[in-house]
């Protein structure tokens, strides 16, 4: 099926879905702060502030961007949420809010850390976890406005709750990655030679908002030589016979996103991409069979990395090869813990969802990376998509 339509054509046969995946509700938001709260027990902090962003999301709904005004939640242990906002965003953060909770408003004149200072010293807090995505210069004004307070990464108390997926957000994902996965495959429909990456790119744009996704997050499409960068390089590709085609995308849904990679080859594949396709295929296979409860993240790296390694490639990062880590966790994050990679001895646990994407690079020919996710299961592991069956068939 690979180039036999057009962009009008492929779009006008979407048939826009209607969400089966639920949004997360008010009970399960208040759980999760629970967890948090047992967690910053367990590494005996006082309190936890989280600011705007995905963890802000996760815990109260609040989907705000990081801006230089700090927005954030203050979680005290025996105490409802306490959210730290600018005086005139009231009426937004009213709207926006899924979880009860106290608001503390600050003026443009005011200093938003003495607020916060003042509340930690209100309830005797003597240690602080603090978000690891805020900004050091937050981080930094929260220090010197309570100097008396030890301030420690929140880390394990947001990866610990955000890592474990409930069957609500499970759902999600799963839905985001089928409609991806029918997007990567009408797009390779309308391949053809001098097709460029960038129109292939607006496609896939269109194509995700038409089957009812919250829009695309990240696009990026590569062909022949280009595919040996795994990001990819500043330009402009042009499609030719023979390329290796690489598209790597994803859409947002719920706050939750999708990440797929499908590689295939325009035209009829030469043996030397047949074989480095069918070992990419291998790895991945073998990711999947090492996953399961209790097995360190780094064995997955190590799966993959032996099959590559008994085909003569590599060992370790070297080229051709596998160049960067196994896999990453997914979630409101595209890149969130767990990361599967050498060294890292966290044990799988269900819940837990990653990708499966060891790479393979060929240098100054072309890369293969195919990617799919899975969660871990009580068992195993579920794919959330089915791996490309073959070379010939990139499309279940």
């Amino acid at each position: 099926m690979i180039g036999t339509s057009d962009a009008t054509t492929q779009l006008a046969a979407i048939t826009a879905r209607s969400r089966q995946a639920l949004p997360i509700g008010r009970a399960e938001r208040l759980d999760r702060i629970e967890r948090a709260r047992q967690l910053m027990a367990g590494q005996g902090a006082d309190a936890l502030i989280v600011g705007a962003g995905a963890s802000l999301a996760y815990f109260t709904g609040i989907r705000w961007s990081m801006i230089e005004r700090i927005v954030a939640m203050v979680l005290i242990r025996d105490r409802p949420p306490v959210i730290i906002c600018p005086a005139f965003e009231e009426g937004s953060l009213s709207a926006e809010i899924a979880v009860p909770a106290e608001a503390r408003f600050w003026q443009e004149e005011d200093s938003p850390y003495a607020l916060i200072a003042g509340l930690l010293a209100e309830a005797g807090v003597r240690t602080v976890a603090v978000d690891p995505a805020l900004p050091f210069g937050m981080a930094d004004a929260i220090q010197q406005a309570a100097p008396g307070v030890r301030i420690s990464s929140a880390a394990t108390v947001i990866d610990g709750c955000r890592m474990l997926k409930s069957p609500a957000e499970l759902a999600i994902i799963r839905e985001a990655m089928s409609m991806t996965l029918e997007v990567q495959e009408r797009a390779s429909r309308i391949l053809r030679p001098g097709i460029r990456a960038s129109e292939v790119r607006r496609f896939v744009e269109s194509a995700h908002r038409a089957i009812g996704s919250d829009g695309t997050t990240f696009c990026i499409v590569q062909f022949g030589a280009s595919t040996a960068f795994p990001h990819g390089l500043p330009q402009d590709d042009v499609l030719a016979e023979g390329d290796v085609v690489l598209v790597d995308t994803g859409c947002l849904l719920e706050g939750y996103n999708s990440d797929l990679t499908r590689s295939y080859v325009f035209g009829a594949p030469d043996p030397l991409q047949r074989q480095v396709w069918d070992i990419e295929r291998e790895a991945q296979l073998a990711v999947f069979q090492a996953a399961r409860p209790g097995a360190p993240c780094s064995a997955l790296d190590d799966a993959a990395r032996a099959v590559l390694q008994a085909h003569g490639m590599g060992p370790d990062y070297r080229l051709p090869g596998l160049p960067h880590r196994t896999g990453h966790g997914v979630g409101m994050t595209i890149h969130e813990a767990p990361y599967l990679v050498r060294g890292n001895a966290m044990p799988l646990a269900p819940g837990m969802c990653m990708s499966n994407e060891p790479m393979i690079v060929v240098p100054g020919r072309f890369g293969i990376r195919l990617e799919d996710h899975f969660h871990i299961t009580e068992t195993g592991a579920a794919w959330f998509t089915e791996p490309s069956p073959s070379l010939d068939r990139p499309f279940a």
